[in-house]
């Protein structure tokens, strides 16, 4: 998942960490509400929002969330040969890492390079796991992921490459039935990479058919693309493929429209076919952060860098518009005040595209540029949050943001982190529920019994009715003192979430809770894409 600067002097960009990593060089009753960050009713989102302090807030929900990159072993695997042993630890580790955060989402790069996470009968084991394309790493990398990751109770989105097939360009280095080599007229290379053609009509059939393997066999909570499509413009060199224009372009003027219209309906084709298969399952996309430049398109940004519409022939607009995707999640990689992209004018303007069609929106956040400098400010990341809120309290939904990448976070570069995590993720926070989507008749939990020990209080409830109506996971709330009512839309009153066991009997220790302190919790039940029941009698411990 890369992304380019906008001018020379902007840096090392996301695009250039990869090249450099590539290198070696870097490293009972029925009540369900659909949550308050839903575009229909986003102008009480203030409700759920508390400001603790100037420049901190606390929003019940919000996406938080980090990439887990695993293309020339940036996150996850840190590097090839490990044992499956050491490969679940670190996956573990950084599970932890999100819980410490109090994120809950993690997006994980599970199809890097035209291969797999997971055993897949359409392409090979990936060579980022134990070094050798193909190589088994004796156990399930995504079913552990998901398992470990639903445990905590956080989103797994799986995240895939679409067209890239390789780092490098030559075919034979592939293993021989790996489907580059297979059709060798499926693919051609450029700018140092090896890619499928989105011309080719076989070629986007295979691709559907290896993500959506994944979909069906795995009980992941999204499909996630980053800004790689058509690859990025390299100086000098022109993308190889005329003769697929001579074969496929009947009815474009121009190769750029026809390449356009390859990418709508590539990103069109694989949102219907997600949700024929699993309709809960959420489909967003991470596009470089400029459509296009108000220069260029009076309907564009009031920017001046590059433009993903005629860079990599995506018409991010335009996804949205149609509403082909549940999120979108644009790469605003930049700071305040920024001439050529200013951060502070690129979210408004994707914030009003997005709710256009109801389309969630969730900030990607350059997280790697407070390691490289770019970002001197370690209030950057932090700022850029309070004005996400602002901007949402004020009816203009944003939804979240999301780290690039993993190795950053527990790294916290000059503090922004752990600024971010005391300035906005003090308490945990419900993902926004999403009103198009499925959801289910959650019952209200019967909060059973609250009961203060050495090690917290001890909650137990019950999830009774039918298992057609279970809940996915919990939401625990807590007010000081006895016998007090809790506010379930205060977000300062949200103590955990909690992923169901699977029964009726639920159990949960808040260890956060003062010695000797007396408080009052509720429960709430929640649906898989978090839509939410009104809260249980109280209890007091």
């Amino acid at each position: 998942m890369t992304h380019p600067s906008v001018s020379r002097a902007a840096a090392l960009d996301r695009r250039g960490f990869l090249t450099l990593a590539a290198a070696g060089i870097a490293g009972s009753t029925l009540s369900v509400t659909v949550g308050s960050m839903t575009p229909a009713n986003a102008a009480e989102a203030g409700a759920t929002e508390a400001v603790d302090a100037a420049g901190s807030t606390v929003r019940k929900r919000e996406l938080r969330a980090m990439w887990i990159s695993s293309v020339v072993n940036i996150d996850w695997p840190s590097r090839t040969g490990l044992s499956a042993d050491e490969l679940k630890a670190e996956y573990r580790h950084w599970l932890d890492v999100a819980a410490d955060m109090n994120l809950n989402a993690v997006f994980v790069q599970v199809r890097p390079t035209a291969d797999a996470f997971w055993p897949s009968p359409y392409e090979p084991w990936s060579q980022y796991l134990t070094g050798t394309q193909g190589g088994d790493p004796g156990f399930d990398p995504l079913g552990f992921a998901v398992e470990e990751t639903h445990a905590r109770n956080l989103e797994l989105h799986a995240w895939y490459n679409p067209y890239r097939v390789s780092m490098q360009t030559d075919p034979a280095k592939l293993v021989p039935t790996h489907p580059a080599r297979q059709h060798p007229d499926w693919v051609w290379p450029f700018g140092g990479k090896l890619y499928f053609d989105p011309g080719l009509p076989e070629a986007r059939e295979h691709i559907y058919a290896a993500i959506l393997h994944s979909v069906e066999h795995y009980d992941i909570d999204g499909v996630h693309f980053d800004d790689y499509f058509y690859p990025y413009p390299v100086a000098g060199q022109t993308l190889p493929d005329a003769g697929t224009y001579a074969a496929h372009g009947d009815g474009f003027a121009t190769i750029e429209e026809w390449r356009r219209h390859n990418v709508d309906t590539f990103v069109q084709t694989i949102s219907g076919r997600i949700k024929e298969l699993k309709p809960w399952v959420k489909f967003g996309i991470s596009p470089f952060g400029i459509w296009r430049n108000k220069a260029t398109d009076p309907a564009g940004s009031d920017t001046a860098g590059s433009q993903s519409y005629d860079g990599q022939f995506a018409d991010t607009r335009k996804w949205v518009l149609e509403g082909w995707l549940d999120y979108i999640n644009p790469q605003i990689y930049w700071q305040f005040g920024l001439a050529v992209a200013d951060y502070r004018k690129l979210v408004p303007w994707w914030a009003d595209v997005a709710a256009q069609s109801g389309t969630h929106l969730y900030v990607g956040e350059a997280l790697y540029k407070v390691t490289s400098g770019v970002f001197t400010d370690p209030a950057e990341l932090s700022n850029h949050l309070t004005y996400c809120a602002e901007l949402d309290a004020a009816g203009t939904p944003v939804h979240g943001n999301v780290y690039f990448s993993a190795v950053h976070v527990p790294a916290d570069p000059k503090g922004s982190m752990s600024r971010v995590r005391a300035d906005h993720y003090s308490h945990p926070a419900l993902i926004p529920a999403m009103a198009h989507l499925p959801a289910t008749a959650v019952r209200v939990p019967v909060l059973a019994e609250a009961t203060a020990g050495a090690d917290g209080v001890a909650l137990k409830w019950l999830d009774t009715g039918p298992r057609r109506t279970a809940a996915t996971s919990f939401a625990v709330y807590r007010a000081a003192g006895s016998g007090v009512a809790v506010d379930v839309e205060d977000a300062r009153n949200l103590v955990a979430t909690v992923r169901s066991s699977g029964g009726v009997e639920q159990y949960f220790t808040d260890v956060t809770a003062t010695p000797g302190e007396s408080y009052t919790y509720v429960v709430t039940a929640l649906d898989r894409v978090w839509n939410e029941s009104r809260p249980s009698r109280p209890r007091s411990a």
